[in-house]
């Protein structure tokens, strides 16, 4: 898979923004990237969609910006020289499919069946988007669609929303989904920026689902540990459960055999995604992870890993769910 695409799959949401004027780009593109989406599709359905793209790509060079309802060579020019680093078309057109291939541009064309489908494979395609996804028969149809297509991927856009979100994302074909319900065209034409970050930070706490795994004590033998669990559980009845390196009193309190990380111990937090909650915390919020420390599956997917830093005495780690 692309790079471009690798970035967006880490990513998530791609927010899909209709500018009717450009001197609105900067202010939303500063909204997103505070919410915690440094990315957007600009769609070329209005006049003023290649000048936001260049005001986006130059005043947020980090942000990930590509072009949106491009229908022909001429549009992916502009798009390309304003800025844009990736294209999405609402349909696959093979011309302007093979254009963008030929200019090494990353293309993410429209499809809704199997012959869209094996026209995207015939042009080498690794990832398409699915269009309309909600109205062309949702995560179902992704679903029947995947299963003979086994290599290819989706980015699904159109009637996708907070409440469905999640349920999308967790299907390991959909690298990201398209969306505009934290960017409403109402809300960028009356300048509420602030609410436009707020709902894009509401989309990635949604997507992230952050909470609370365990808390880890660090106890300084064996024997106290065994003592501290079972104290907890007899407090409040939850069961006791020795393992190789801690003991655990249900499933929210654990007590280290030996001082492990962390002055006073650690907090694991799950999250729904734990590559795109890496990577939100470090290229949003500038946090650091301990690589070290990483957790992976025999398939070679990280599991958890720690941050560099520790909250009040506690070092933290992240959990996949």
């Amino acid at each position: 898979m692309e790079a471009i695409l690798e970035q967006i799959s880490k990513i998530g949401i791609v927010p899909v923004v209709k500018i009717d004027h450009a001197e609105d780009a900067e202010p939303l593109a500063k909204a997103l990237c505070a919410g915690g989406l440094p990315c957007a599709e600009v769609t070329f359905r209005t006049a003023a969609a290649a000048d936001a793209i260049r005001i986006m790509t130059e005043k947020f060079p980090e942000m990930c910006v590509g072009a949106g309802t491009v229908l022909n060579a001429q549009q992916v020019d502009a798009a390309v020289a304003a800025g844009a680093k990736f294209i999405v078309s609402p349909g696959l057109n093979p011309k302007t499919v093979q254009y963008c291939l030929d200019k090494k541009i990353p293309i993410t064309p429209g499809t809704s069946s199997p012959s869209d489908i094996e026209q995207a494979i015939e042009l080498g395609l690794e990832v398409v988007k699915f269009f309309p996804a909600e109205q062309s028969g949702g995560l179902a149809k992704i679903k029947a669609m995947a299963a003979p297509y086994v290599n290819m991927k989706f980015m699904p856009t159109g009637g996708i929303n907070a409440k469905n979100l999640n349920s999308y994302l967790d299907f390991p074909k959909i690298i990201a989904c398209g969306g505009s319900w934290m960017v409403p065209g109402d809300l960028i034409n009356e300048g509420a920026w602030d609410r436009i970050e707020q709902l894009t930070r509401e989309a990635v706490q949604t997507m992230l689902g952050f909470e609370l795994a365990h808390v880890g004590i660090n106890c300084e033998n064996e024997e106290e540990a065994m003592k501290a669990a079972r104290r907890f559980s007899f407090l409040f009845g939850m069961p006791v459960k020795d393992g190789n390196s801690s003991v655990f009193a249900g499933g929210a309190a654990e007590y280290m055999k030996k001082p492990y990380l962390g002055k006073n111990g650690h907090i694991a937090i799950r999250t729904n995604y734990i590559d795109r909650a890496v990577n939100y915390m470090t290229t949003v919020l500038g946090a650091e992870f301990d690589e070290s420390t990483a957790k992976r599956n025999d398939k070679g997917g990280l599991k958890a890993i720690y941050l560099k830093e520790e909250i009040a005495g506690f070092a933290v780690h992240l959990v996949q769910k």
